[in-house]
């Protein structure tokens, strides 16, 4: 069977069909020891009250152009033929979005969910529905934002996604199907997940947590109700969840945002260098420890690189005092960060560490 990435947006125009799945009645081991900040009844329903409230469900309305035989957008057989003009027929489509900041109205979502927006509707928990307006989106992280204008707005606070561990408990919030919000639990699976050739940026929290078509935008919280994702993509044969989906934590999602908000949209910067990770072998090659990093391959004479000190054969192995895992990782925090912004990376060369600024340039 064929592994498939998916988007998770789903689009609303159609009718749902429903079934029913019997299920048999088996003995199971002993219950496994409840997570901290969970009460003996077993239930996260005091969270979830707090939290859905800033879950929000997307309708857009797009317009894609129809299919045509090449000749018709030939204005000479056009107008030979009297044919007239065909139009754009109107798309809806589903997704889901959460509020990040109450005071300003600001909604994040995934980017593919308000791609070719004309019109974006954002319906609140309490069923009221506002019409929002496209502050910016970038496609390279899949992540957009979204304002709106309304009194007595909930937002969900910020968590801290590079403290989480796998099997940390999550839960997934949004509208799947379009059919109206929805919540499911499960644990981190995975993170750092790249390689989905999903967008340009990939460092996934891969979760077991149902996500579905419409999910795309919804929140990813732990169970302190602070929000650690965006939730992105899936993998499923048929469209539908298997138990593997993607989030965009939310160290990548609050860079995006400050960018989006200053400027609407990301300014990326140019570092000049060709990167690879540090494998086991190529570590043993050079005498180091680990094969956590990235080896600069190539420095580009006169760029930042070369500017601020890079060589080739350095192993970067910090950025601002966190470890680097591998290139993707470099090169993931070097895009996030704002055209001549300085960075602190912590290299290895010939055996000891040294600490180097680096800047990016247009």
């Amino acid at each position: 069977m064929r592994k498939t990435v998916r988007f998770a947006a789903a689009c609303v125009a159609g009718l749902l069909g429903t079934g029913l799945l019997g299920a048999g009645l088996m003995a199971g081991p002993a219950p496994a020891a409840l997570p901290a900040g969970i009460s003996g009844a077993g239930t996260i329903a005091p969270m979830l009250q707090q939290v859905t409230p800033a879950v929000v469900n997307i309708a857009v309305l797009s317009r894609a152009p129809q299919a045509e035989n090449p000749l018709l957008r030939d204005p000479f057989f056009r107008r030979f033929f009297n044919i007239p003009e065909q139009q754009a027929r109107p798309q809806v489509s589903a997704g889901s979005g959460v509020i990040v900041d109450a005071r300003r109205g600001y909604v994040v979502t995934n980017a593919h969910v308000v791609e070719n927006a004309q019109e974006i509707a954002v319906t609140l928990k309490d069923r009221r529905r506002l019409r929002a307006t496209l502050v910016g989106r970038d496609a390279a992280t899949d992540i957009a934002l979204l304002k709106i204008q309304a009194d007595n707005l909930v937002a969900l606070p910020w968590g801290d996604s590079d403290r989480l561990q796998v099997g940390d408990f999550v839960v997934a919030i949004g509208n799947p199907f379009g059919l109206g919000q929805t919540v499911t639990s499960g644990i981190v699976s995975a993170l750092g997940r790249s390689g989905l050739k999903v967008e340009g940026y990939e460092d996934f929290i891969q979760t077991d947590a149902s996500i579905n078509p419409g999910n795309s935008g919804g929140a990813l919280v732990n169970f302190n109700g602070e929000l650690v994702g965006i939730n992105t993509a899936i993998i499923g044969p048929a469209g539908g969840s298997v138990g593997i989906g993607f989030a965009v934590p939310v160290s990548i999602v609050r860079s995006v945002m400050e960018q989006l908000v200053e400027y609407g949209e990301v300014r990326r910067g140019r570092l000049g260098v060709a990167i690879q990770d540090l494998t086991p072998d190529l570590a043993d090659s050079m005498n180091l420890t680990g094969d956590a990093g990235a080896v600069i391959a190539k420095v580009e004479p006169g760029s930042p690189a070369d500017s601020a000190g890079l060589r080739s054969g350095d192993v970067v192995v910090a950025v601002e005092g966190r470890p680097v895992r591998s290139a993707t990782d470099f090169r993931n925090r070097v895009g996030l960060v704002r055209v001549g912004t300085p960075m602190q990376v912590t290299v290895l060369r010939g055996g000891s560490q040294r600490n180097l600024t680096l800047r990016t340039a247009k």
